[in-house]
């Protein structure tokens, strides 16, 4: 169903509105977050964001496609957090339309698959307090709290999840 790309280094101005429109199309999610107002989503502080995203030591940013090379989601994946040594997932988004469709999660089993073929024993993420939803998907996923605290970047209350990643 779908295949994850390294997102290259220069967005084309298609690419660039298709990410825009992934946000979007996920009103709940910018509204939780307070990154992006849901109303008004500007291609190029979206660009800007993954831009530097991508350009962090050990992050990558991947976009997910279907068959058809259209827009399923995008994951922003650190390699080793500098505090616990442990993978992350620092964003899984997938667009509205693909919903409960199964695609959200293909695309958390792929990102574990890697990191398992990788030998890594655990993945982790934070779900923002605010996104209950999110808490749902990756509790229905095996996923567990480990932790709460506020992220780095905005202060945001989180419960930080932890999967063991068992080969």
């Amino acid at each position: 169903m779908t295949s994850l790309s390294l997102l290259p280094p220069c967005f084309s101005p298609e690419e660039t509105a298709e990410l825009a429109g992934l946000y979007a199309s996920n009103p709940a999610y910018c509204r939780a977050s307070g990154e992006y107002d849901p109303e008004d989503v500007r291609a190029g502080e979206v660009e800007a964001d993954l831009r530097a995203e991508a350009g962090g030591e050990g992050c990558s940013v991947l976009l997910a496609r279907d068959a058809g090379g259209g827009l399923v989601g995008l994951l922003c994946l650190l390699d080793r957090h500098p505090v616990d040594g442990h993978p992350w997932i620092g964003l899984l988004l997938v667009h509205g339309s693909r919903h409960r469709t199964g695609a959200g999660r293909e695309l958390a089993g792929l990102v574990e698959a890697r990191f398992r073929g990788e030998g890594r024993d655990g993945l982790r993420l934070a779900v923002l307090e605010n996104n209950p939803s999110a808490l749902a998907f990756w509790t229905s996923l095996g996923w567990y709290e480990i932790d709460r605290r506020h992220d780095r970047r905005h202060g945001r209350a989180c419960i930080v999840m932890h999967k063991p990643l068992v080969a």
